[in-house]
């Protein structure tokens, strides 16, 4: 490859040499051309006519399919293979065996490299480790241009200065214009081939102690000693900087015989193209976290000592196919508006603090990087979700309109935050806030709650190799109690498994996470865990009022061996002489409807009753929250739903037990208007959410309210959400 000749007779002479040395009959090299093309640009073994002519789109048979999963496919009988497709102009027929590798370039898929034989046979791992050290080589060359040309398989539009409007995926809401900051320059990689091995194993062995050094620093920084949520992040990612299976996946790939600095970006296109193909949506943005670790680790291994950290001077939309939890808080958050991201989710690190500072995320945003300049205009509406880039005048006025705006009812909801949410016909509806990171506490004053109706515990857990020691656990606890101060915190006990798995528990693979092992049901099978959680939780509130909650309770039996466990800890505390708190309440989640048939017994058993409409909701329709095909096939204003809801709510009265709701369906005005209306009095949501709820409130007369809504709870219809806007309209009612 570095030898001299046409790019073209360079290839020819790869594909023999890989055929001689791997003893195979056929070896050949599909490079990806516009609009998702494969084409044949050299071959060993298959008839030279079809180089130049064979194009495949990628998906399409086994070479497609290696193109679309990003992944090596090593097959001993290829022709029985479901995507197998039979090109006669290329006479591979008589060709059992397939092994076909990615060619991968700044994560993206530019070819692939195939080898084949006709006797069946398995490919080695060692000869699987070869042709992708080799399809590194081969990148170079792509990416140089001289094959295909660059500008073929870009989707630049920059170069016409037209105004862009791209999709994307709400991650962290608001809405957000600044100029075009790009988080980091690419990296660039230019001796891919070692020299010496030996020499190139103590550069990346020397790199990952400088890492682990730096990391160490960032994470004794004075803006993190008060601990929290970003340390509890950060200490996550020193865990994965100290991973020995990634150290040793690029030990390995040095020994192949490329550098140090081709070996960590081998190891992480290889991830990259791995972890996109993961549905868990939080182990999937792992690879962020990854990411950020081998950008840190070649820079360190190429001597790269440049602050790359922009210091932002004025508004600013800062631009990024990904960023890692430690770099976002390098930035100024007084001149950072908006993130946009060419990847990303909202289970990752970075979209959990960036919602925390307030900043509005918009993710999974297709060629982003491809379409924006430093510098330019951008405006971020995570409400539509569109990224406008180079905006047109008019949508610079209409945005300009809707910032001053957003920014008038900030003021607004800020100045109202002390007056009570009560209707105009004088009914009182009580407003707490959702929280589970130490930087959402502060909401308690800006917002007005009256206190946390919603304390989720899992994140300590989901971010700790091992399982949080009591004392780690009480410190989080006591400083949500004394945040609160006199207003009351209702901690959810550990809802972990699913979609939020945590490091320290065994995973197995489920085919419905959503109703698999997760939540009471893996802390009642763990019960350790549960009691020390339980423990500290005490050990948090003496001389307080503990009130504890319990998710995922389908039957008053499992409730009744929590608080079985509970009166143990508490039995403990006096038999060890510790105070203990004034009262402790207990409560459950309603999220499985199993549990609305057992309302009667259940109201005898607790002290108060909080309906999780998130995963209720879920359950009630079978509908997979998570499935953008079901998004908006069933609405939370369906009758079915009003009168499920109702009923709850009427036995709540009857038994004289509290009843909150605590999903994001009491977040957004016009629901919570209809759940006020069902007699719900007490509502815990998002900060962000309690400034327009209780407007909508104190905007509402509810006896007129509340007689439309029972004439429409037995509508045959969809929806009711049409009638209620309108009501809305007709009656001054603020949403």
């Amino acid at each position: 490859m570095a030898g001299s000749g046409q790019p073209q007779d360079r290839l020819d002479r790869v594909v023999r040499v890989i055929a001689q040395n791997m003893v195979a009959e056929v070896c050949s090299i599909y490079l990806a051309r516009a609009g998702g093309i494969l084409e044949l640009f050299a071959t060993e073994g298959l008839k030279e006519e079809a180089v130049h002519q064979t194009r495949l789109r990628f998906g399409e048979g086994l070479v497609g399919l290696v193109a679309e999963r990003g992944l090596p496919l090593n097959l001993s009988e290829a022709p029985q293979h479901p995507r197998f497709v039979y090109r006669p102009e290329t006479g591979e027929d008589i060709y059992h065996s397939f092994l076909g590798v990615p060619i991968l370039r700044t994560g993206k898929v530019v070819g692939v490299l195939v080898v084949q034989n006709v006797a069946p046979r398995r490919y080695k791992p060692e000869e699987v480790e070869a042709l992708q050290t080799i399809s590194m080589v081969i990148a170079e060359l792509v990416g140089s241009g001289t094959l295909v040309d660059k500008e073929e398989l870009s989707e630049d539009s920059t170069t016409t200065g037209q105004p862009v409007t791209l999709d994307g995926m709400s991650l962290a809401g608001g809405v957000g214009a600044g100029v075009a900051v790009f988080h980091q320059p690419q990296i660039h990689i230019t001796r891919t081939v070692a020299e010496d091995v030996d020499a190139e194993k103590l550069r990346l062995e020397e790199a990952i102690a400088e890492l682990r050094l730096r990391l160490e620093e960032l994470i004794e920084h004075p803006d993190l000693a008060h601990g929290g949520e970003h340390r509890e992040v950060l200490e996550t990612y020193r865990m994965f900087a100290y991973d020995q299976g990634w150290q040793d996946k690029m030990r390995d790939a040095v020994l192949s015989g490329l550098t140090a600095e081709a070996a960590v970006d081998r190891v992480q296109q290889e991830n990259r193209a791995r972890m996109s193909k993961i549905r868990d949506p939080y182990l999937k943005e792992r690879i962020s976290d990854f990411e950020d670790l081998a950008t840190r680790l070649i820079r360190i291994i190429q001597g790269d000592t440049t602050d790359y950290r922009i210091k932002l001077t004025e508004d600013s939309a800062l631009i990024a196919r990904t960023i890692g939890p430690a770099e976002l808080m390098d930035y100024d958050r007084d001149f950072l508006k908006a993130i946009v991201l060419e990847e990303g989710s909202a289970t990752s690190h970075v979209t959990i603090i960036a919602r925390a500072m307030g900043i509005p995320v918009l993710g999974r945003v297709k060629g982003l990087l491809t379409h924006v300049e430093p510098g330019e205009q951008v405006i971020v509406d995570t409400g539509s979700e569109h990224v406008y880039i180079r905006p047109a005048d008019d949508v610079v006025e209409s945005y300009k309109a809707t910032l001053e705006l957003q920014e008038k009812l900030y003021a607004e909801y800020a100045a109202e935050r002390e007056l009570p949410a009560e209707t105009v016909d004088g009914q009182r509806v009580t407003l707490f806030m959702n929280a589970g990171l130490l930087v959402d506490l502060p909401s308690l004053d800006t917002t007005g709650a009256e206190g946390i109706g919603l304390f989720r515990t899992e994140f300590q857990f989901m971010v700790s190799p091992a399982l949080p020691r009591v004392d780690e656990q009480t410190k989080i606890y006591k400083a949500a109690l004394e945040a609160a101060g006199d207003r009351p915190v209702v901690f959810r006990t550990l809802d972990i498994g699913g979609d939020k798995p945590a490091p320290f528990l065994p995973r197995e693979e489920e085919e419905n996470p959503a109703m698999g092992w997760r939540a009471i049901r893996i802390a009642l099978d763990r019960p350790a865990l549960l009691r020390y959680q339980l423990r500290a939780l005490l050990y948090a509130s003496p001389g307080k009022t503990l009130h504890v909650m319990f998710p995922m309770i389908a039957e008053v039996a499992e409730l009744r061996r929590c608080k079985a466990i509970l009166q143990k800890e508490i039995d403990r505390l006096a038999k060890h002489g510790r105070e203990a708190p004034t009262a402790v309440k207990v409560g459950c989640m309603l999220e499985v409807p199993s549990l609305s048939w057992q309302l009667d017994i259940l109201l005898k058993e607790i002290d108060f009753l909080s309906i999780g409409t998130n995963d209720l909701m879920q359950f009630f329709f079978a509908c997979d929250r998570g499935n953008p095909k079901l998004a908006n096939r069933y609405d939370l204003l369906a009758p079915p739903v009003l009168a499920f809801l109702h009923m709850v709510i009427k036995a709540c009265d009857n038994a004289d037990v509290p009843v909150t709701l605590c999903g994001e369906m009491g977040g957004r005005p016009i629901e919570a208007m209809a759940l006020v209306a069902l007699g719900l009095r007490r509502i815990s949501i998002s900060p962000t959410s309690v400034g327009p709820v209780k407007r909508m409130i104190r905007s509402v007369n509810l006896k007129q309210l509340r007689d439309f809504m029972l004439s429409n709870i037995t509508s045959p219809e969809h929806s009711i959400r049409d009638s209620l806007l309108a009501f809305a309209q007709d009656h001054n009612i603020k949403l």
